[in-house]
């Protein structure tokens, strides 16, 4: 997968959210190396566990997933010959509990969760070990029942610190009067009385210590040197005894260490998947139908960042392959492609995602996106400069399978050369089989979608009388950018906005004696391409040419089949299919949608001559694939019970 893509698409951030629900390092980490896949049964089997778990959570059921405290620490230092502590065997036991108790818990969940459940069947419960170390090892320390050797030389300890502690209590009560108080304690592990500073010579001893401010002497007697030392060799029988315990204990866990290690692996994976059901429950998501058919349908999908949005619905793969979005700046397009980006790395990567029911996912080799200005003042690349860059990867990279999604295609440049390129670059990117999602201002490209196959508009909705956008989107449908009625709303001056309507029509009207009427020539519905690759000199002479065009156009009253006509009354241009009736109606064709127009409602645009070569055949404009096949073959032959059938005008 594409990683500039997945960074533009907020991956990382989602995998940082998911990270705060695994309770392990190794949980953690198959978070950190989690990326999307592109083998179909693997996508299905994780999304599927993930789903089990799921179902597990929301019964309320509480998974004994071990925290694996202390064992990355144990794991590191197998074989090196390190003596483990009393700590890191009781952190043995307690993992190894645990995994006894998953693999209890997992087998009670084989009927309702089979998948998962699996997996617990690879638990190893080590009850050897276990129970080695429960016998040893008690509250974090060496029990005395570890062995008859400790637990002997302990008895001894106990007498000999017995007959010590008597011993000095008898010294102190003889020099009471000159001790500082009558407590007794330990220097270096051996045992002193506190003598005050002028009367420490009465005191036969060794002068261990001395408080801070001096008056204070801290004095060994020599009547206990000898059961100091005698108790100082039986504390080091002690410790040696101990040693061997530990050496014992030791040994035995590093025999286990590979099936220590699967554990560690197993009760890691279950972690992982239950931190993708425990986000899932956070974010409403669900398990949705996948498949590598390059057919895709978003019913209800949310960002998962974004709290509050309006589901979107979309789809693609059924008669098209490739969106053209239109509509207002803020009115969600950019979302749109956020949306869908994410969703579907997110659940190429096992994990349930937020749509509603009856959403179905396509598998895409890769996910490439060019959102946002990607300015870069270290390469010095303006926002246009920057996305080309972007697209001539796109470019290189495209086939099919391949999800491109574009945000405002060539922004940020001359809009006559904007639109040329535009379209020159999506008829490559189609050519190579990927499927593209793009949102754009230019109302060309609308034209561009209607007339291409694989293309289909879409619009983000917009309430032309609040002026608000309400971030759905429609397919099939070119949306408008209502930029000046929107400016008016925010409170431009009306003479701004007056002045900006007469710009946009005397623009309107360049554009019909400009070269910007001539791209419904360079593309057809069937994808036969025209020649875009127009030379400076040869730009000039179409301008000409289409100006003198429409200087002569302005004289004709008769309408023709296959003329591209502005209709007034809606600000939108169509192709006529049918001449003029006797009641004036023109029979116009726009967006698909064919409707009866009056005459008077209706200007030149282009006329057919312009537009298609001689003799071209209309019905490729005007009717089905699946018309035209009856057509021609009732001109052949008599098929009984063949009908072809046309919906009623409106």
């Amino acid at each position: 997968m594409n990683l500039q893509s997945l960074n533009t698409l907020e991956y990382e951030i989602i995998k940082t959210e998911l990270g705060r629900h695994a309770v392990s390092y190794v949980g953690k980490k198959a978070v950190e190396e989690l990326m999307p896949m592109t083998y179909l049964p693997t996508i299905q089997r994780a999304m599927e566990e993930t789903s089990e778990a799921k179902e597990l959570l929301e019964r309320g059921s509480s998974v004994p997933i071990p925290s694996l405290e202390g064992i990355e620490w144990i794991m590191s230092l197998m074989g090196t010959g390190y003596l483990y502590s009393e700590q890191d065997f009781t952190a043995v036991a307690t993992f190894l509990k645990s995994c006894s108790q998953l693999r209890k818990y997992m087998a009670s969940k084989e009927q309702s969760a089979p998948r998962i459940a699996a997996y617990a069947s690879s638990l190893m419960e080590l009850n050897h070990v276990r129970e080695a170390i429960d016998r040893c090892i008690r509250f974090g320390a060496i029990d005395d029942g570890a062995s008859k050797g400790l637990e002997r030389i302990r008895k001894r300890i106990v007498v000999a610190k017995e007959r010590l502690h008597k011993k000095i209590e008898g010294i102190m009560s003889r020099h009471q009067s000159i001790l500082q108080e009558n407590i007794y304690s330990q220097r270096g592990g051996r045992y002193v009385i506190p003598v005050k500073r002028e009367y420490h010579k009465q005191i036969k001893g060794s002068v261990l210590d001395q408080s801070t401010s001096g008056q204070t002497v801290f004095i060994e007697p020599d009547e206990i040197a000898a059961l100091q030392i005698e108790l100082d060799l039986l504390l080091g029988e002690e410790a040696r005894e101990e040693a061997v315990i530990l050496s014992m204990l030791t040994s035995l866990v590093e025999q286990e260490q590979n099936a220590l290690n699967l554990n560690i692996e197993v009760t890691g994976t279950y972690d992982f998947i239950f931190a993708k059901a425990k986000y899932a429950r956070t974010l409403g998501a669900s398990a949705v139908a996948l498949n590598a058919k390059g057919y895709l349908k978003m019913n209800g999908g949310r960002h998962p960042m974004l709290k509050g949005m309006i589901p979107i619905n979309l789809e693609v793969g059924k008669g098209y392959k490739s969106l053209i979005i239109t509509g207002p700046n803020t009115g969600g397009k950019t979302v749109v492609l956020k949306t869908l980006g994410l969703l579907t790395i997110m659940a190429q990567s096992g994990m349930l995602i937020p749509v509603e029911e009856g959403s179905e996912f396509t598998i895409f080799t890769d996910v490439i996106s060019v959102i946002g200005d990607g300015q870069s003042l270290a390469q010095s690349l303006s926002t246009f400069s920057a996305q080309m860059k972007s697209i001539e990867g796109m470019l290189r990279d495209a086939s099919k399978g391949v999800l491109l999604l574009i945000d405002e295609l060539a922004a940020g440049t001359d809009p006559g050369e904007g639109i040329a390129l535009s379209i020159a670059i999506l008829e490559e990117l189609s050519r190579k089989g990927a499927n593209i999602i793009v949102t754009t201002h230019f109302n060309e490209l609308k034209a561009f979608a209607a007339a291409t196959t694989g293309f289909q508009n879409a619009r983000m909705e917009f309430d032309k009388e609040s002026l608000q956008p309400l971030y759905r989107l429609t397919i099939g449908e070119a949306g408008e950018s209502y930029a000046l009625q929107i400016a008016k709303k925010l409170g431009i001056q009306d003479n701004v906005i007056k002045r900006s309507w007469e710009i946009v029509e005397a623009q309107q009207q360049r554009l019909q004696k400009g070269s910007g009427e001539a791209w419904g020539s360079l593309f057809s519905k069937d994808g036969e391409q025209g020649n875009a690759a127009l030379t400076v000199e040869e730009h000039e002479n179409v301008e000409e040419e289409a100006t003198q065009s429409v200087r002569s156009k302005e004289k004709l009253v008769q309408f023709e089949v296959g003329d591209a006509v502005v209709v007034t009354s809606l600000g939108r241009t169509g192709i006529v299919y049918e001449k003029r009736d006797p009641l004036g109606m023109v029979g116009v064709m726009i967006q698909k949608q064919k409707m009866k127009i009056n005459h008077k409602r209706l200007k030149p645009y282009l006329s057919k001559d312009e537009l298609y070569p001689e003799e071209y055949d209309f019905d490729i404009i005007f009717e089905s694939k699946d018309t035209r096949k009856k057509r021609k073959l009732m001109q052949r032959k008599h098929v009984e019970g063949l009908r072809i059938t046309h919906r009623d005008e409106e």
